[in-house]
């Protein structure tokens, strides 16, 4: 006997606009379309309409308690391991304290910042040498990943409380992307691993001039078939 069809859900992503992840949002979508679910993307709460989930994925504001009500659940997820780590751009924090495995969890939204029921939880093994744009990518697909889960998982998943005293990251601004240029590369190489080249990019001040700088990873394979050709 063929096992009776999932129910249609309504879903939201609630995503600031011009987000990076926003290639992301659009494929995870795009993803529960294709299973049948409805799906709003929006970009500010005032756009959302009522629905069953909502998941808020780089989302820089809290949403309201009269916005909440319209889901039976909302959900956030964050690259620390609740309750440390609360706050903003926990990933960045981590790599900048040199951290290689990262947390990220999956929770429900609640009227304190990062505090409320935890339901899935992964992590993320870095190496060392990852730019911005490797992270992301990594960060990127294990949100997806958990975002599914739960989909899959819903309305049978069960949350647990967060456990522990609280620490919080402060929000992150171009100026803490300044070089200091008495210090090594070496001593600084985590910070350039989580500087942006477009939006907040590597600086360092000297004789009175302020420089910017850019970092790549280099291809070496595609270096190595330019030279032999």
């Amino acid at each position: 006997m063929a096992s009776p069809r999932k129910k249609t859900l309504k879903i939201a992503i609630l995503t600031d606009e011009n987000s990076w992840i926003a290639p992301w949002v659009l494929q995870l979508a795009q993803g529960w379309q294709q299973e049948g679910h409805a799906v709003q993307i929006a970009h500010a709460c005032t756009e959302l309409r009522e629905g069953d989930l909502c998941f808020c994925l780089s989302f820089s504001q809290i949403v309201p308690v009269r916005i909440r009500k319209l889901f039976k659940n909302v959900l956030v997820v964050h690259e620390s391991d609740l309750p440390k780590g609360r706050g903003w751009s926990p990933m960045s924090w981590q790599i900048l304290e040199g951290e290689k495995r990262i947390p990220v969890t999956l929770f429900e939204a609640a009227d304190a910042v990062d505090s409320g029921p935890i339901y899935l939880q992964d992590w993320i093994a870095l190496e060392g040498w990852e730019l911005s744009p490797h992270w992301r990518t990594m960060q990127a697909e294990t949100t997806l990943k958990l975002c599914r889960q739960f989909v899959a998982q819903w309305p049978d998943i069960q949350g647990r409380p967060q456990r522990g005293s609280p620490s919080y990251y402060p929000r992150r601004t171009p100026a803490d992307s300044k070089l200091d240029p008495n210090k090594t590369l070496r001593e600084q190489f985590n910070l350039l691993r989580i500087v942006d080249n477009e939006r907040y990019p590597a600086f360092f001040e000297l004789n009175g001039r302020k420089y910017k700088l850019a970092i790549t990873l280099v291809d070496e394979s595609k270096e190595e078939g330019d030279n032999a050709s």
